[in-house]
């Protein structure tokens, strides 16, 4: 069984793959929209994209919206406060970008671009749109190398912490990185940036089971010590879906 996809790179994935041609509008939402009712986009016409009324449309219109305003790419974000990667502003649209932990950027043919930040009420997700910038993105090749270099420095550092008495699952998930689950990708998206994706949602788990607790630490100082051994790999690991989730950024095929 696959390991879900974050929303921002399920629609960055399929709707890229649908803008080219190579997947159906059907599958497009069957894989977007996932395990909710439904999507909905809302704010379009705000931006002036088409329409005099801001209100909510389908998921379907808002991205055949625009694509008539002609679509360069579209790529994820997954910010955290301090650490806004993936973006590139303005304040207004990164202020909610990090909240949510997610975003798309659609950058559009002529070089504007609109973000869409997922709201979840329930069951049901509304993607938000804003005004965006182009964003500077990390390279995939220097992401990869990222995440592995930090994935070894963080099981070193947790090993000389004696993780597998204070966390065996941690232990256990760092240790099990070729068994990981893969993930489902449309055509178009490289394999070494599937991959990629599957390194860095194994890695990402692995930090939120290392921060669920205080992992029995007996003194600040040791709590200090644990975080300065696995937030580093939640960093290399946002920087790591990011490029695998930018068509700005795949190497060519």
């Amino acid at each position: 069984m696959s390991q879900p996809l974050p929303a921002s790179t399920r629609l960055a994935w399929w709707g890229t793959a649908w803008w080219g041609g190579h997947v159906v509008t059907d599958l497009l939402l069957d894989e977007v929209v996932g395990e909710d009712v439904t999507h909905a986009v809302a704010g379009l016409a705000a931006l002036g994209l088409g329409g005099s009324e801001d209100v909510s449309e389908t998921l379907l219109g808002g991205l055949a919206r625009l694509r008539t305003e002609g679509v360069a790419t579209i790529g994820a974000a997954f910010p955290v406060e301090g650490d806004p990667v993936g973006l590139g502003g303005p304040p207004d649209f990164n202020r909610a970008a990090i909240e949510a932990g997610e975003a798309v950027v659609v950058t559009l043919q002529d070089a504007t671009a609109v973000g869409l930040v997922p709201e979840r009420v329930g069951p049901t997700t509304t993607w938000v749109a804003h005004r965006a910038v182009r964003r500077q993105l990390p390279d995939v090749g220097e992401a990869d190398r990222g995440l592995r270099s930090a994935l070894l420095h963080s099981a070193d550092a947790l090993a000389a912490l004696d993780v597998a008495r204070w966390r065996p699952e941690v232990a256990d998930r760092l240790t099990d990185l070729r068994h990981r689950a893969p993930v489902a990708a449309p055509p178009g998206v490289p394999e070494r940036c599937v991959a990629l994706a599957a390194r860095a949602l194994h890695a990402l788990d692995v930090v939120e089971l290392a921060l669920e607790d205080d992992g029995g630490a007996v003194s600040l100082h040791e709590l200090t010590r644990r975080e300065q051994a696995i937030l580093p790999l939640g960093t290399a690991a946002r920087r790591a879906l990011v490029a695998a989730s930018s068509p700005e950024v795949w190497p060519p095929q």
